[in-house]
């Protein structure tokens, strides 16, 4: 019911324009002045006596009135209750997802018997590998380097087990052990 009165409504709106559009030229130029989406409704001219140039007035003139349509045709407007949406195209994005794993190197800490360095490899919010750059060299030197090396540095070694500078101390290399420790703390207080 709604449809067909909007349908109805939209068919007069527009058979109404037309008749104004083609009508005579002063009403032509009337219609033209009226916005096209609201329907037209031709009212009749007040009555205005004419006079000719004697001032007698003659008979008065009327404006025509739209005739109406007798039989309604087909409209193409849209059914109430439909709804037309756009919907924006998903977002990309052109930067690069940045990479999780990352490499923090500790400060260096100088014993007396060599400098000690260890840089730690990060992913996400785990230490996966830790490596002694640098280690005291020369003598016996090489000797508990090696030791300490071998338990704290690499993937599987304490530094990772542990995940913290909390680490046992190599016998028999100290100084070393407690460089290392302290190149380690750095290296996590910069990580995280």
């Amino acid at each position: 019911m709604r449809r067909a009165f909007l349908a109805i409504t939209g068919l007069a709106a527009s058979t109404t324009a037309l008749v104004v559009f083609k009508g005579s030229p002063a009403t032509n130029q009337v219609a033209q002045n009226l916005p096209s989406a609201q329907p037209v409704n031709p009212t009749p001219q007040e009555v205005e006596p004419s006079t000719d140039p004697a001032g007698v007035a003659s008979t008065p003139s009327v404006a025509p009135k739209a005739p109406t349509s007798p039989k309604p045709t087909k409209s193409t407007a849209r059914p109430s209750g439909t709804r037309t949406t756009t919907k924006a195209a998903p977002r990309t994005t052109t930067k690069a997802p940045q990479s999780t794993t990352r490499r923090v190197t500790g400060n260096g800490f100088e014993n007396e018997y060599g400098y000690v360095q260890v840089q730690i490899v990060v992913s996400g919010n785990r230490i996966v590998e830790a490596v002694a750059l640098s280690l005291p060299s020369g003598g016996e030197s090489d000797i508990h380097s090696g030791d300490v090396r071998n338990r704290y540095d690499g993937r599987g070694g304490e530094v990772v087990q542990k995940q913290n500078a909390n680490l046992n101390t190599v016998s028999g290399a100290t100084e070393t052990s407690n460089s290392y420790k302290q190149s380690l703390r750095s290296a996590i207080e910069q990580a995280f």
